[in-house]
């Protein structure tokens, strides 16, 4: 029986949607007076329903399509329940992070959590072996799946600190960027690239730096964590290993970016405008964050970026919005598993509009800072925007659950 993706899809556009709303509280909370639910306890439920209610699950249900698709006698029965229990656990850590924060029953949801993760990287490691191996995807997927088990490494030391309550300021960041870098730059990057591989259907055989465009990728990962720790004062040959890191995935980004359009481009000049400007989008966004990094190896600008907290944030949805979201977004559209209608499209284009706005004005904000010169009216303005971000969203959630009656996709 296949896993049926437009369904558990819908229920992605839901928690994305909630993910908003969240957002929105939060900013409201930072603008206006609003003295009810804790601040920190929202930012802990609103990253890991993030993470495990929206990225996690959209990427282990575009996953399994992957699998069916190439799969005849494909059985599903394992990851319905490795997915419904992702979303029960996900719905958990929402309401148990809300109210307590880091306590011990949202301690024990993340950790089932994080053990279905591993469960599911068993399962989805035995299935790719009947894959013919010339479809680079499945390098790009079994890397996803290593990086984000060794990620829960951090977790796991957080939760640790915050039971014992002994809590070491260097050692709590150090695990936090940990814990981020291999789920943003682990598994959400590389899960993300071996669906766009898949979804080109390109193989190691049609050109050669395919292959080393992954391995390119897969070498830099680990060492570019410490990216992320360079105000820890590390040792030259560890500053020297991470700078190389950065450029190594610069490059390997933009010959692969350049070998794609060149023999994909009639592919892309078919897709509908809205298709193609948020591809133009996300392509100009991983560019700039993959810049950014190799920036950050230099000292001035490594102390301002960590220095300030606007740029932090940025920096975080520039990768979780504009290129992970988005493409998650362009992946299910682009594939028909949600029919793009008007409505859907409109949701879609506000959704867009509002991530642009977002980093613009908390790039505008984080440059600022650097002056110390405040923004009048700036935490008012952001509220705006998650605003238009979550209306957007809501309306791309309802239309998409919405059946569509003789309304070709556009």
């Amino acid at each position: 029986m296949k896993l049926n993706v437009k369904f558990w899809l819908k229920i992605s556009f839901l928690n994305l949607c909630i993910v908003a709303l969240l957002g929105v509280i939060m900013r409201y909370k930072i603008g206006f007076e609003f003295p009810y639910l804790n601040q920190k306890n929202l930012q802990h439920a609103h990253s890991h329903f993030a993470f495990s209610g929206w990225i996690s699950h959209t990427l282990m249900t575009l996953m399994v399509y992957y699998l069916q698709t190439k799969i005849l006698d494909f059985n599903t029965l394992h990851y319905r329940k490795i997915i419904l229990a992702n979303l029960i656990f996900s719905f958990g850590m929402l309401f148990s992070f809300t109210i307590q924060g880091y306590g011990l029953v949202s301690i024990l949801l993340s950790t089932f959590s994080i053990v279905f993760s591993y469960i599911f990287t068993y399962h989805f490691l035995k299935d790719l072996k009947r894959i013919d191996c010339n479809f680079i995807a499945i390098n790009w997927f079994k890397a996803a799946l290593f990086f984000n088990v060794i990620s829960s490494f951090g977790t796991f030391y957080l939760a640790y600190m915050m039971a014992s309550k002994n809590i070491v300021e260097a050692y709590y960041l150090s695990s936090v960027y940990y814990y981020l870098h291999f789920q943003y730059n682990g598994w959400f990057f590389f899960a993300s690239m071996g669906l766009l591989f898949g979804y080109l259907n390109l193989k190691k055989s049609e050109h050669t730096f395919y292959n080393i465009t992954y391995k390119l990728f897969a070498i830099a990962c680990i060492p570019a964590y410490f990216l992320s720790t360079l105000w820890l004062d590390l040792p030259i040959w560890l500053y020297v290993l991470t700078a190389l890191a950065a450029m190594l995935q610069v490059y390997a980004w933009f010959k692969f970016l350049f070998i794609v359009l060149k023999s994909r481009k009639n592919t892309f000049e078919n897709y509908p405008m809205l298709f193609r400007n948020i591809l133009m989008f996300i392509v100009f966004a991983l560019s700039v964050k993959l810049l950014l990094q190799l920036g950050s190896t230099i000292p001035a600008i490594s102390q301002l970026a960590f220095g300030f907290r606007p740029i932090v944030i940025a920096y975080l949805h520039l990768v979780f919005l504009a290129i992970i979201s988005l493409f998650l977004i362009f992946y299910i559209l682009s594939n028909h598993l949600i029919i793009m209608t008007k409505k859907i499209k409109i949701g879609v284009f506000l959704f867009s509009l509002g991530v642009v706005l977002n980093e613009g004005i908390l790039a505008i904000q984080g440059i600022a800072s650097f002056s110390y010169t405040v923004i009048p009216y700036v935490n008012e303005i952001l509220f705006g925007v998650a605003l238009l971000i979550f209306i957007g969203l809501g309306y791309t959630a309802v239309q998409s659950i919405l059946k569509v009656k003789n309304n070709p996709p556009l």
